[in-house]
């Protein structure tokens, strides 16, 4: 079977499942409200940044991406839904891919719109508090976050994927970005921007210190995202369905 028509089926299926764009939803409204509630009242911080002020509400918005990548593969397990799927597309590895598109574009999709909405919602609180910004800066903020976002839902996947299932994911990794990644970065210093949350955040800064920049912070995400697809594949490949 051609990848064409599987790539269909798999969107379909992400069209006709109200959950999964429920989580898109959101993705949209979370970020997008936080992050205008912190341009009302982030000017007064002494260590303000209007960019990681503007683009700040990915912090609570991110875990509707990481529920996205989760469900999406997840729906697949249950009621041994996954029989029919790779009997009716036997090349596992291009089910794998065409599931992998349903996760990445929405999910980028989704998340460009919500930057530029976040940006928009918080500097119309920060006002003249923002107009250091630059067009740039903007820019690879909004571009930054989408690209962040996509790259924490494939990494949900893959471990989704792994896992077998969708509440192993969310036990795992919401407890690890709201938790561990936090302490480890207190008590870690430089270290934790190797975490795979807190590197792709490096893009959400104007300027920041540290070992890493904005786009190799996003490789170091990237580069967890595809460790984790591969160990899910391997998973999907080693064990029968």
């Amino acid at each position: 079977m051609n990848l064409t028509p599987v790539l269909r089926a798999e969107a379909l299926k992400v069209l006709t499942l109200r959950s999964l764009c429920g989580t898109l939803a959101a993705l949209f409204a979370v970020t997008t409200a936080f992050s205008a509630l912190a341009g009302a009242s982030g000017a007064s911080d002494p260590d303000f940044d209007p960019l990681f002020t503007s683009l700040s509400g990915v912090m609570p918005g991110q875990i509707a991406a990481i529920a996205f990548g989760a469900v999406v593969v997840s729906s697949e397990y249950q009621g041994n839904g996954i029989r029919l799927s790779l009997a009716a597309v036997p090349q596992r590895g291009r089910w794998f891919a065409a599931k992998l598109v349903v996760v990445a574009v929405p999910a980028l999709a989704v998340g460009l719109v919500t930057a530029l909405a976040a940006l928009l919602a918080a500097r119309a609180g920060l006002g003249a508090a923002a107009d250091a910004l630059t067009v740039g800066e903007q820019v690879r903020g909004v571009v930054g976050c989408g690209i962040y976002l996509m790259l924490i839902a494939l990494f949900a996947a893959g471990l989704t994927t792994l896992f077998r299932s969708g509440v192993a994911t969310l036990s795992t990794l919401v407890p690890f970005i709201l938790v561990v990644s936090f302490v480890i970065g207190d008590a870690a210093g430089t270290v934790a921007d190797f975490l795979p949350d807190k590197s792709g955040q490096i893009v959400l800064y104007r300027t920041r210190e540290g070992a890493l920049g904005p786009w190799t912070g996003l490789a170091v995400t990237a580069l967890w995202a595809a460790g984790a697809l591969l160990a899910g594949f391997w998973r999907l490949r080693r064990r029968d369905a």
